[in-house]
Formats: C-alpha cells, sequence, structure tokens
C-alpha cells in the first residue's frame, strides 16, 4: 500500500518500497498527467544518496517513457531543493524526488512536486494512492532506461549551476567575502556538500567539511540535524573556532547549526533570527509563517515590528500557501525547514544556511550574540520536544481520547483555547502544549513551549502521566 504522509512517501526498503510499488505510483502519476493534458510538458526526476534511490528513479522515468512522457533526468545526487527548483524553472506540472529524506537508512521514499515547484497537496497525494491500489503490476508498461535515454524520452539534464547562481543572486556576496568567515559544514553523508560549499568558497570563507563521503547507512546515525546526532560537529566548531557549523539532513532541505559557542541553535532559534535579520538589518516588510508546533517567540517578534505571525497545520505545503496568500517575509517549522519569500516555494537547507552566514557577514556580529539581542528584547521561550512510539492499538485508543472524546488533564497552567486543527493543541495564558501523530514516522510527537524549562517538563509529565505515555 501507497501511502502518503506530509513528507512524501516513505517505506521500509524490500518490504514496501519496491520496484513494483515505485514503478506502480510513477504510472498513477503518468495516467494523472495524461487526465490533466499536461503530459507533455514532461516531468523532472531526480534522486538523493539512499539506497536504492538512483535505480528507483530510473524504474519511474521507465513507466514514464512508457508513456511517451519526456523525463528531465538529473543523473547525479540532488538536494529535494534544487528538484523543486527545476520544477520551477522548466515550468513543469510535476516532478519526483526519490528520497527518505531524515527517516533511518532502511526507508527510501518520494516525494511529488507540482506547478511552481511546491509540495503536492494532500488532495494529490490521496487520489494518486487510491489509484495505486487499482493497478496490477501486469498493467504497468515499462521501457527500458538505456532503451528511453536512446530514444529521446529521457533527457540528462545538469541544473547545479544555475540553482546555486539563483542563491549566489539572492544573498549579499560581497559582505561575506569581506568577513573571512570560517564554516564546517556537515552534510550527514546527504546531498548538499557540492552546491554550500561552492556558494561559500565563492564568497571566500574558509570551509571545512565533515562526513561528506557517500554512506547509505550515513555512519550509523539518522541523517537528521539535531542536537542529538551533531556532536561531531560540535567538537569541529569548537576545536577550529569556526564562526558557525552548518549541517543538512538527508536530503538538504533542513538544517541544523552549531554557534560560535558550540552550541546547538535549536531551528525555532534559526527561524527567529532570519526573520529578525530580513526585517530589522535588511527591512524587508510583511508577516511570518509557522507551523503550530513552532515557536511562539516568532509571533512576539512579528508583532514587535507591526506583523503578523499565521499558524498553519503541519506539512511545508500549508506554509507555502501561506506565504502566497499573506506575501510573508519568511515561514517555518520546528524541524529544520524553512523559506524565503522569492525563493522556491518548498524549504531549502542550502539557501538557508547561505542566508545565515550573509546574517553573520553585514551584522558583523556573532550567532549567539545575535540571539541574546532578541531575547533581550522578547523574552525566552523554551520548548521540550518527546516522541513516543506507538502501535495501532495505542493510537486508536489516543487518537479516542484526544480527538474525538476531546479529554484533557486538569492541567496548572491556566486553559485560554484549545485547536484540534492538527492534532491537540491547548493554549496557556503564557504558553502551549501540543500532542499529534507524525506524518512520516511511527510516532506520537508531544512539543510544549513555556517561559522557564521546569514548566515545560511538567507540563509534558502532567500529559503524559494522563494519556499513560513515557517520555522518552
Amino acid at each position: 500500500m501507497i501511502t502518503f504522509g506530509t513528507g512524501g512517501w516513505r517505506a521500509i526498503i524490500g518490504d514496501e518500497f519496491t520496484r513494483e510499488n515505485v514503478q506502480r505510483l510513477a504510472f498513477a502519476l503518468a495516467q494523472r498527467m495524461e487526465a490533466e493534458d499536461v503530459a507533455s510538458r514532461g516531468i523532472c526526476i531526480g534522486f538523493d544518496r539512499r539506497f536504492l534511490s538512483r535505480q528507483a528513479a530510473q524504474w519511474a522515468a521507465e513507466v514514464m517513457a512508457a508513456r511517451r512522457i519526456h523525463t528531465y533526468f538529473i543523473n547525479r545526487e540532488a538536494p529535494t531543493p534544487l528538484i523543486m527548483y527545476t520544477v520551477q524553472q522548466y515550468g513543469l506540472y510535476y516532478g519526483m524526488a526519490v528520497t527518505a529524506s531524515h527517516n533511518p537508512a532502511l526507508y527510501n521514499g518520494i516525494k511529488l512536486f507540482t506547478k511552481g515547484g511546491r509540495d503536492a497537496k494532500q488532495e494529490v497525494t490521496d487520489e494518486l494512492s487510491a489509484a495505486c491500489a487499482k493497478i496490477a503490476r501486469e498493467d504497468i508498461p515499462v521501457l527500458d532506461y538505456e532503451k528511453a535515454l536512446a530514444a529521446g524520452y529521457v533527457e540528462i539534464i545538469s541544473p547545479y549551476n544555475s540553482y546555486i547562481d539563483t542563491i549566489i543572486r539572492a544573498v549579499n556576496m560581497d559582505a561575506i567575502r569581506s568577513r573571512g568567515l570560517k564554516i564546517v559544514l556537515d552534510p550527514m553523508y546527504g546531498v548538499s556538500r557540492t552546491a554550500l560549499q561552492t556558494i561559500l568558497l565563492t564568497a571566500r570563507c574558509e570551509v571545512d567539511v565533515i562526513h561528506e563521503r557517500h554512506d547509505t547507512l550515513f555512519g550509523g546515525r539518522l541523517p537528521a540535524p539535531n542536537e542529538r546526532t551533531l556532536g561531531a560537529l560540535r567538537g569541529v566548531v569548537e576545536e577550529t573556532c569556526a564562526d558557525i557549523g552548518i549541517a543538512t539532513d538527508g536530503d538538504a532541505d533542513r538544517l541544523g547549526i552549531i554557534d560560535d559557542e558550540g552550541k546547538f541553535v535549536h531551528p525555532n532559534e534559526i527561524l527567529v533570527l532570519l526573520y529578525y535579520y530580513l526585517v530589522k538589518y535588511r527591512h524587508w516588510h510583511g508577516p511570518a509563517v509557522r507551523n503550530l508546533a513552532t515557536t511562539h517567540l516568532l509571533d512576539k517578534v512579528a508583532h514587535a515590528f507591526g506583523e503578523a505571525c499565521y499558524e498553519v497545520p503541519v506539512g511545508f505545503k500549508h506554509i507555502s500557501a501561506a506565504i502566497d496568500e499573506h506575501n510573508a517575509v519568511i515561514g517555518g517549522e520546528s524541524s529544520g525547514g524553512l523559506t524565503v519569500r522569492g525563493h522556491i516555494s518548498g524549504k531549502d537547507g542550502i539557501y538557508a544556511g547561505t542566508l545565515l552566514v550573509e546574517m553573520l557577514a553585514v551584522t558583523g556580529k556573532k550567532l549567539s550574540e545575535l540571539y541574546r539581542e532578541i531575547t533581550d528584547q522578547f523574552g525566552e521561550c523554551y520548548m521540550v520536544e518527546h516522541d513516543c512510539k506507538f502501535d495501532a492499538q495505542l493510537k486508536a485508543n489516543l487518537n479516542q481520547r484526544l480527538m474525538i472524546d476531546k479529554q484533557l488533564p486538569a492541567f496548572a497552567e491556566h486553559v485560554e483555547r484549545v485547536s484540534y486543527l492538527d492534532g491537540c493543541k491547548v493554549y496557556f495564558s503564557d504558553g502551549w502544549i501540543i500532542v499529534r501523530f507524525s506524518g512520516t514516522e511511527p510516532l506520537l510527537r508531544v512539543f510544549c513551549e513555556m517561559p522557564t524549562l521546569s514548566r515545560a517538563e511538567a507540563v509534558c509529565e502532567q500529559m503524559a502521566d494522563f494519556l499513560g505515555l513515557k517520555l522518552n
């Protein structure tokens, strides 16, 4: 069964991620393109460094070729934002990235993009999932990849230079060149090194790179840039006295940061820092957008500049839509994905990392100093995050209690309102907690933000005790 979550279709290799299912999904998409009369425009297909990614991209291209649909094929490991950019620049209606993003190494998957390089909306992926369920293997025609290439149905393209040049034009390269910044990159064995290192070396930065080789096991760790996985990056930043350490996840659409003091900078803080920089130092005008599991400190900063901050459900497609609707300056999420007005409609860890380097150069301040500048004005917000694994029975029980019966503990904090927009979010007078099922992994996620760490932990414990959960 092919089921899409908030970040595409992801499945265990050899279980549901198989050649048959990849080609089943490609066939369903080809039929959709024909029904929408956009098949003549073609499709862009790219892949990351995971096991079977290149082969899976070719499997999909073989199905498209059999339907005489032209495939623009990026024949090297490609960041997801590069594929989104290519869909946008080529004026295509669909694109496909073979990746499981930050999931463990035994996973692979496919992200789908629609016109403008956007994440496919849920109604699109739901319809494709339903169509896949009706397709038998013997009904899927294929044309061997090499034959498709020779016949011209597959065209190998190399959009790297154009993508890199777009980012270079969007940032203040002169300011960066003038600072001689020292930067450490951690691609986490993923696909960001070529683009990000090229940009930073062009800006005359001193760049060290770790974990850059091709390793489909990602060094035995999760390719997700969080506090637990960036210990090596922290060590190199501290040892070399670097100005910043930049890590990206497996497909480079999200990032994690180590600051000049060797501290992990939470994605919430990155989002706030960049919005603050763009409004105060670049003098941009406009609101911000965040999902409902992302810091409300962003709201405080926006309101201080006379702007609004819009809350949307989890899933970057909601952020992209809200940015367009409100002409927002920035949109992002607490998992490390963000985008800025005027760039692609999806998240881009390469562009975000470059923009952070520009921020250091233009302000002449350390990252730690800039964040203290913000918290001195707006106060601290402390977020606690927990993941709880579940089985089908527990999920059904939790869903019944939270979403249907709407049961809640008797919180010690004053409850102002409750939202069921995406999971269960309880708003307090000076904080909040949300409990929701992950759209990419079998996890129940608990996020809580309060003015102190102890209060945030206490609220999480109260919710966990009420639901009978053990927090990690």
